[in-house]
Formats: C-alpha cells, sequence, structure tokens
C-alpha cells in the first residue's frame, strides 16, 4: 500500500485550501457585521444574538458532517472507495432529517427563549427579523456540509476552497444588494443580510453538483446507485457523529449564553463584542483549517494502519498552528482602531471595542495548541471522549464568565478572558487523554 508522508509541507497543501475556504467564508462575515455597522448598534447587536443562536442550531449539522468527514478519511486510508459512496447517501438522509428538525427547532423556541432573556426590545424585534429568513437557508447548508465531508475526508481540500468562494462572492454581492437596496434590489435591513446567505449557501450547493458530476466524483463513489436505507450504517454514522453533534452544539451555546451575559451590559458591549468575535473568528481560519485537516489527517493515517506516525503528525500540525497565529495577531495588536473602524464608525463602540481585540489575540495563542489537539483526539474516532472534555470545559467557561459578570462585576474585557482559560483546560485534557494512548486500537 502506498502512503502519504505528512512533512511539514503535505501538511500545509491539506491545510491551506481549507484555510483559503475559510478566509473567503468569515470575509463574508466580516463584510456582512459591517454593513449591519452601517445600520446602528442594534443591528449589530441583533446579529450577533441571532447568528449565535442560529449558529447553536446548526452546529448540530456540523457536528455530524465532522463525524461523517472522520469515518469517510478512515475508509480512504483504508481503500474502501465504495463503502464511501454509501456513507455519503446516508449523510444526505440524515442531513434531511435534522435540517426539518432544526426548522421547526428555531420557529418553536426562538421568540419564546429570546424574548425572556433579552433585555432590549429593539434587539429582541431585530434578532427574529433576521431568523424568520435565515431558518430557509437550512437545507441547502446541510448539503454543503455533505459535500464538505466528502472532499476533505478523501484529502480533495481545493474544491471545498472554490465551493466557499462561490459562496462568499455570491454573498456579498446579495449582501449589498438586499441590505441597502442597491443594484435594483429591494431595501430589506437584516432580513436581506439573512435572505442573501440562503442565496449563497444554495449557490454552493449547485457547484458541488455540478463539479462532482463533471470530475466523475458520483461515478468513481457509486454514489446514487444504492437508496436503500442500511441501519447499521446509520447506527455507525450516528455512533460516531453524535457526540461531535452535542460538542458544537453545547460549544457554540456556551457562545451563546456568553452573549447573553454581555448584553446585559447594554447595547454598546454588545456590539463592541460582536465586533470582537467577528475579528476574533477572521484570527482563528488558519487554526481552523488545520484542525479540520488534522480531523482527515489522523483517521487517515489510522486508516493506513500508521498509528505510531499520530502523535509527530499532531506535534508538526501544532508547531505550524501556532507560527501562524503568532504573525496573524500582530496586525490586530498594533493598529486595532484601523480594524475596528472597518465595521462601525460610532467612537464609543470602537473604544469599547479595543481592548477585547487584546484579549482575544492572547486566546488565540491558547486556541492554536487546544484546538489542534482535541482535533486530533476527534480524529481517532473518540469523539465520545471528547464530548466529556467540551462538556466539562464548558462548565467551567460558562461558570468563570458567570463569577466575572454577575460576582465580581468585571468589565467586559475581563469576561472575554474566559475564552483563554476554555482553551487552555481544553487543550490539557486532550493532550493528557492522547497520551495515554487507549484511542490506538479502536475500530470504526
Amino acid at each position: 500500500m502506498i502512503h502519504t508522508e505528512y512533512t511539514y509541507k503535505n501538511i500545509w497543501k491539506v491545510a491551506y485550501p481549507i484555510i483559503i475556504g475559510l478566509i473567503a467564508q468569515n470575509l463574508m462575515v466580516v463584510i456582512d457585521t459591517a454593513f449591519l455597522g452601517r445600520l446602528g448598534a442594534v443591528s449589530l447587536g441583533a446579529a450577533a444574538i441571532g447568528g449565535l443562536f442560529y449558529l447553536c442550531i446548526v452546529m448540530l449539522g456540523t457536528g455530524f458532517s465532522v463525524g461523517v468527514q472522520i469515518l469517510i478519511g478512515r475508509r480512504n486510508g483504508e481503500r474502501k472507495y465504495r463503502q464511501i459512496g454509501i456513507i455519503l447517501m446516508h449523510t444526505f438522509y440524515v442531513m434531511i432529517a435534522i435540517a426539518a428538525f432544526a426548522f421547526i427547532l428555531i420557529s418553536l423556541l426562538a421568540p419564546s427563549l429570546l424574548l425572556n432573556f433579552l433585555a432590549s426590545e429593539a434587539v429582541y424585534s431585530e434578532s427574529m427579523a433576521f431568523l424568520s429568513y435565515r431558518k430557509f437557508g437550512l437545507l441547502f447548508g446541510f448539503l454543503v456540509m455533505s459535500f464538505n465531508a466528502l472532499y476533505i475526508g478523501t484529502i480533495r481540500t481545493r474544491v471545498v476552497s472554490v465551493s466557499t468562494i462561490i459562496m462568499a462572492v455570491v454573498n456579498i454581492v446579495f449582501d449589498y444588494g438586499l441590505i441597502f437596496g442597491k443594484l435594483g434590489m429591494p431595501e430589506m435591513g437584516i432580513k436581506g443580510a439573512a435572505l442573501a446567505t440562503n442565496i449563497a449557501e444554495f449557490s454552493a450547493f449547485s457547484f458541488y453538483i455540478g463539479y462532482s458530476l463533471y470530475r466523475g466524483t458520483f461515478k468513481k463513489y457509486r454514489i446514487f446507485k444504492i437508496w436503500a436505507i442500511s441501519k447499521p450504517i446509520i447506527k455507525n454514522l450516528l455512533r460516531l457523529s453524535v457526540p461531535v453533534m452535542f460538542q458544537y452544539f453545547i460549544s457554540f451555546s456556551a457562545w451563546f449564553i456568553f452573549f447573553l451575559i454581555i448584553e446585559k451590559h447594554g447595547e454598546v458591549s454588545l456590539a463592541a463584542s460582536n465586533i470582537a468575535r467577528s475579528i476574533y473568528m477572521f484570527l482563528m481560519i488558519p487554526v481552523w483549517g488545520l484542525s479540520s485537516a488534522i480531523h482527515s489527517l489522523v483517521s487517515n493515517t489510522i486508516g493506513e494502519g500508521r498509528i505510531s506516525h499520530v502523535m509527530p503528525l499532531v506535534k508538526k500540525v501544532i508547531k505550524i498552528s501556532v507560527i501562524c497565529s503568532f504573525c496573524i495577531i500582530i496586525l490586530p495588536v498594533i493598529f486595532p482602531e484601523v480594524l475596528i473602524s472597518f465595521y462601525t464608525e460610532e467612537y464609543n463602540v470602537i473604544q469599547a471595542t479595543i481592548p477585547l481585540i487584546y484579549v482575544v489575540s492572547i486566546a488565540l495563542l491558547a486556541f492554536s495548541v487546544g484546538m489542534i489537539v482535541f482535533s486530533a483526539l476527534s480524529g481517532t474516532g473518540k469523539t465520545l471522549v471528547a464530548l466529556k472534555i467540551e462538556i466539562l470545559s464548558i462548565f467551567l467557561y460558562l461558570a468563570f464568565a458567570y463569577v466575572f459578570a454577575n460576582v465580581l462585576k468585571a468589565s467586559t474585557p475581563v469576561v472575554w478572558m474566559v475564552e483563554i482559560i476554555y482553551f487552555i483546560l481544553m487543550g490539557a485534557f486532550s493532550g493528557y487523554y492522547l497520551l495515554l494512548g487507549k484511542w490506538k486500537h479502536l475500530k470504526i
């Protein structure tokens, strides 16, 4: 069997297309936030609350796709290509069901939950307007995730970057048109931002269908050849993916709760936190790309029977991650106002955001180690262990956030320091388990 030697160069070859795709995707979020910032602090805050609530629900699909990616990576390493097609077909079935469930959940849960927890009626009204349109993009968003899992799991990451770039370009164009009523489109404000993203996701899905037909992907993996539902395959997918689904859901739910805590500090603090979140997410891109890559790299390596190569691989990815993060935080630390002014022209919001940028820059260094180690653990197939680590870390994260905000009455930047604590804990717990070596003989 021919093995791929994962040198620093080869690791980067797998990761950089994912990073480019994430840059495009997050550029979409950055511009979206910047456009809404021109509508005022209320729209910025509503986008944070509505967007995070939506992400909490969407993480069910995202988590499932990560489990699928790990399983496809293992089968790709074993050269069992026909099984990859069967896995993808069953992924489509499950994703359609999850999308229907998520649509119902948002429709029924969002109004009462946000009404009870939000102090600002204006933020509540705008958040609900955003969600009323955004929920219609669930189906195509989840199907795009399925294709992402296929191409990342089979180490064909360049197509993922192309898909995401297409999605970003479409989103930016429709954002500009639908938010402000430009390019012959109706002026819809925050509703336009939601609709633009829905259209962009449909565009990415259409690209994947066209590309897969043109490149013979459907034929290679015999996708759409077998329609019968296999209970054992569904069971195996769920066994691997459900812990990741809950892990992602819990993680983003914690961030949603965190922003509810911040919302009590006022509309300016919430707007500043949303800007900081947008910049933070953009700075995270290289690490997110590497963490996504390491899921498949670890799974493929184990599938090839090279278990002894896993820990050296993890160490290499950590080195790349730390170097990338250190380089990327230089600009925001030296010129924070330049970045923040891209989002808003309100002086008080800019001043409130500056200290948050310093905090998230430090958090990014902890993230660059903790997230890679945690993702490597998931890549071994030990997703239930990863879920337990996530639950423990999130519990401590929210406990510290509550104490800082409500007991100590700390400032918003101090509350944001829980991000640093969270990633240190997650990395330490995951690293300890990897060193124990109990994952080495797991069959998936």
